[in-house]
């Protein structure tokens, strides 16, 4: 009898989900959460990788409990990796709860004010106690902003430019108020303090026409600078730089929305939120489609599979 040819085992893909900004949702979070699972099945989803693409505060009403779901999800899932990237409303909220690294230099916060100090009236930043220690963001995030209606978005800023009213108010105090700093929880002041700005992983794999691909993955909250050398990116990102007032990598537009040329050497998934869109284009993945309005989901992405799942999903049993 002729021996049959045993299959070839090939070694089972880690599941990577790339979570968008959630902006104080915590219902559409934790909807989102249970969707995940539910998509990718609890014994992979137990042992993934998930990188949280930044923005937890601000806009919607409940920053407080989102931040709490956060915190605890290393107790509750002890076999998954968890990453949690800094957006520019976090860098801000960490500004002005004054647990920001300190620049390198030790320069005085102060420093980061002078650019952008023409904007200072318009914005109304911040100028309670503690703003003489305070980065530039941070005054911004704490302020109260002049002419009350956000053109862009049609809509009322709720507070300051970065619609901060809500987060102050999720932890019991009125917007622009010192007192947040004394309210908020050690374990959100670490949790701020420790975001990373960027992160790598080696080996992604992703699926495609032509099969699973193997890649690089660069998360970064808006994406990567064009005109400027990678390695010096991802160095000053590393480092966590605060000597700089605004940090192009986790504020920037179009600036930052395509994959730098030369990380096409080596296929490299860069993955952001920040954008307010759902943007798939070859391995550049945008993923905020809620973008932190009320009436609009939050988004993951899952690798390999390339899956797009949403708060709003139903899905069946």
């Amino acid at each position: 009898m002729e021996s049959q040819k045993a299959p070839e085992n090939h070694p089972k893909q880690r599941v990577v989900c790339c979570i968008g900004d959630v902006h104080g949702y915590i219902t559409k979070l934790r909807n989102l959460w249970s969707n995940l699972e539910a998509q990718i099945g609890p014994p992979d989803f137990a042992a993934a990788l998930i990188i949280f693409l930044g923005d937890y505060c601000d806009r919607g009403p409940e920053t407080r409990h989102v931040i709490d779901f956060l915190v605890n999800l290393p107790h509750k899932y002890p076999n998954q990796a968890h990453v949690f990237l800094a957006g520019n409303h976090d860098l801000a909220f960490a500004a002005f709860a004054c647990v920001l690294p300190p620049p390198p230099d030790w320069s005085p916060a102060s420093a980061t004010w002078g650019e952008y100090a023409a904007s200072e009236g318009r914005e109304g930043w911040y100028r309670g106690e503690g703003f003489e220690k305070m980065h530039l963001q941070g005054r911004r995030w704490g302020g109260s902003i002049r002419d009350r209606f956000n053109t862009a978005k049609g809509m009322e800023y709720k507070g300051s430019i970065y619609d901060s009213g809500p987060t102050f108010e999720s932890y019991g105090v009125p917007h622009g108020s010192a007192d947040l700093i004394k309210a908020l929880p050690d374990e959100h002041k670490k949790f701020l303090a420790d975001l990373v700005w960027v992160h790598e992983e080696d080996d992604v794999c992703i699926e495609t026409e032509e099969g699973i691909k193997h890649c690089k993955l660069i998360a970064v909250h808006a994406g990567l600078e064009k005109g400027k050398g990678v390695e010096e990116q991802l160095k000053f990102l590393k480092a966590r730089d605060t000597r700089v007032p605004k940090v192009e990598a986790l504020s920037g537009r179009k600036n930052v929305w395509n994959i730098p040329k030369e990380l096409t050497e080596y296929p490299t998934i860069v993955v952001s939120g920040h954008h307010g869109k759902l943007h798939i284009e070859g391995l550049r993945l945008i993923i905020d489609e809620g973008g932190g309005f009320e009436n609009k989901p939050v988004a993951a992405v899952v690798l390999p599979s390339m899956k797009i799942v949403r708060d709003t999903d139903v899905l069946a049993k």
